[in-house]
């Protein structure tokens, strides 16, 4: 930040530490072994579209972007060595009730699905998109050795934070929060999570599984 900046009080915004992302599988073992949950292989990535854009020409940019096909591609087109496609199957996008595109991936292996999910965000933000970044979302489920309490959830990183928060929605706009606490307390070890609770931010009807 340059000496004018200071004098302003403008500063300038840091940088996503996506690398967090690489510290889930550890947590998701930790989930396993003392919670009974598992990774259910699906993942999102959420962005709010920029103002002025029609919802087409986002959408076919980032297409282009991430080397998503379209509809009417031949299987496997666009395939290259880095490309956030062939890391591991396809990507596609979807929007939300509340106006949010996702982007959706699927992946058995949680290695696998985080190194996606990095490259799709590091790909964004290195092309100037991190200022729509919003988070990204990790599915998990009732392992098959789980209790009958065992309820599925999600693990949200927020993009600008760093950080992460569980989220169980248990209803129609209702939440289990003694579920999140619980979850908060198994992977703190394992996750920077996220410290101010005004910030777990529910995600309702998100198209992650």
């Amino acid at each position: 930040m340059g000496l004018l900046d200071s004098l302003l009080g403008r500063t300038k915004p840091v940088r996503a530490n996506l690398d967090a992302l690489f510290a889930l599988p550890s947590a998701a073992i930790t989930l396993q072994t003392a919670g009974g949950l598992v990774p259910s292989g699906s993942a999102g990535v959420c962005w709010k579209p920029p103002a002025g854009q029609s919802a087409q020409d986002v959408q076919r940019e980032i297409g282009e972007l991430l080397e998503i096909p379209d509809s009417d591609d031949e299987p496997g087109t666009g395939d290259r060595p880095g490309d956030a496609k062939s890391v591991g199957g396809a990507l596609t996008q979807a929007e939300d009730a509340y106006g949010f595109r996702w982007l959706l991936l699927e992946d058995p292996a949680i290695d696998d699905l985080v190194t996606r999910v990095h490259l799709v965000n590091s790909t964004l933000t290195d092309n100037g998109w991190g200022p729509q970044l919003l988070c990204s979302v990790f599915g998990l489920v009732p392992g098959p050795d789980a209790g009958t309490d065992v309820r599925p959830l999600f693990l949200v990183y927020l993009y600008k934070r760093g950080t992460f928060y569980p989220f169980a929605p248990d209803g129609k706009e209702h939440r289990d929060n003694e579920l999140e606490l619980r979850v908060k307390a198994l992977v703190g070890s394992d996750l920077p999570v996220e410290p101010d609770l005004s910030r777990w931010f529910p995600l309702w009807d998100l198209p992650v599984h």
